[in-house]
């Protein structure tokens, strides 16, 4: 089983940028294979690894309902509707050299994504025991988790803006873990984005109201925000980048 690194938090708190330099670097420190689950419906984990996606669960599930309504039928003569949607989950999977990516991607319309969540946890179950690591960028809430999506989780790491909503904001994803009596192995605290990688003393202080066990401190980083600009990939920034530093010092603490 793949020991397994979940990343939460309120949207637009970076934790899709920690997420994929997280499998950067350890692919590049050798722990891989690895696993990188793109599980928001908003996916964009494969900007921050410079990843291009073809397609994606819920894009799947969309072509398998309208197969047999289209004309030409998209299915191979001679082929299943079984067999050709077994195929084109698996050409779901990206590969790179040192990690896999699966992307769940959403359905058309509104509504419940029940549907595409269980296709997502059916890809996991059939993949997971082929990678030393999985690391999966989660909704803003934890319905993966909640819902039994992911098979395991051994670490749960929530990520915040340093702002005390966005900290009271992770308090109450920590206690929703603690109600689902998950069994991580640990579950902390990333604050991103902190002035000069700095706390105040008022953050301090929401961190212990909320019973936060707090990991690390990333610093505001201009060149993250440079490099979403202009479309580069986050693993291309020069490495005594803020954040690149802080994710390398992330890795060992998160290795149980």
């Amino acid at each position: 089983m793949s020991y397994t690194v979940a990343v939460a938090g309120k949207g637009g708190t970076g934790k899709t940028s920690l997420s994929g330099l997280i499998v950067h670097y350890l692919s590049q420190m050798g722990k891989g294979p690895v696993l990188a689950v793109d599980a928001d419906a908003n996916s964009n984990l494969n900007e921050v690894l410079g990843v291009e996606v073809e397609t994606t669960l819920g894009e799947v599930r969309e072509e398998l309902a309208h197969a047999e309504l289209m004309d030409p039928s998209p299915i191979p003569k001679g082929m299943t509707k079984q067999d050709y949607a077994e195929f084109k989950f698996n050409h779901a999977l990206i590969e790179m050299d040192d990690y896999d990516m699966l992307v769940m991607g959403r359905t058309e319309g509104h509504g419940c994504y029940c549907y595409v969540n269980g296709l997502l946890q059916t890809q996991i179950q059939k993949y997971v025991s082929r990678y030393y690591y999985m690391v999966v960028d989660n909704e803003a809430g934890m319905e993966h988790i909640s819902r039994g999506v992911l098979p395991s989780v051994d670490v749960i790491l929530l990520v915040s803006d340093c702002s005390r909503r966005g900290i009271q904001a992770v308090g109450r994803i920590a206690r929703l873990v603690e109600s689902l009596e998950l069994d991580a192995k640990a579950v902390k605290l990333i604050v991103n984005r902190a002035p000069n990688g700095e706390l105040s003393e008022g953050i301090k202080e929401e961190i212990a109201l909320q019973k936060l066990d707090l990991l690390a401190v990333v610093p505001q980083d201009e060149l993250v925000y440079q490099f979403d600009t202009e479309g580069k990939p986050l693993v291309d920034l020069p490495e005594d980048a803020a954040i690149k530093v802080a994710v390398r010092d992330i890795i060992p603490k998160i290795i149980l």
